[in-house]
């Protein structure tokens, strides 16, 4: 069975999601980012939500999870709780 490993950060709008990303993809590190601004318990350990398989997470950041290119953030992902930045650390089949 696939399981996946993922990190991520959580906020309410799409403005700051892009905000964030971009933060990130500039050289900012994406623990300390997930640190002081997710919403998500998961920011006081940066963001890792650990091992997980489909079916799991909502639909929407199970695609990503599953789907996306590993080594790249992805997002924003917008779900039921919010808007994500999704970093998929490993996956396996």
């Amino acid at each position: 069975m696939a399981k996946a490993t993922a990190r991520h950060i959580l906020v309410k709008t799409k403005e700051k999601c892009e905000e964030l990303k971009t933060q990130i993809e500039s050289g900012e590190d994406f623990a300390k980012i997930a640190k002081l601004y997710s919403q998500c318990p998961s920011g006081r350990n940066g963001g890792d939500l650990g091992s997980f398989g489909p079916g799991q997470m909502v639909k929407e950041f199970d695609e990503i999870v599953f789907t996306g290119q590993l080594g790249e953030i992805h997002g924003p992902v917008q779900t039921q709780f919010g808007y994500h930045l999704i970093d998929i650390t490993s996956r396996t089949e």
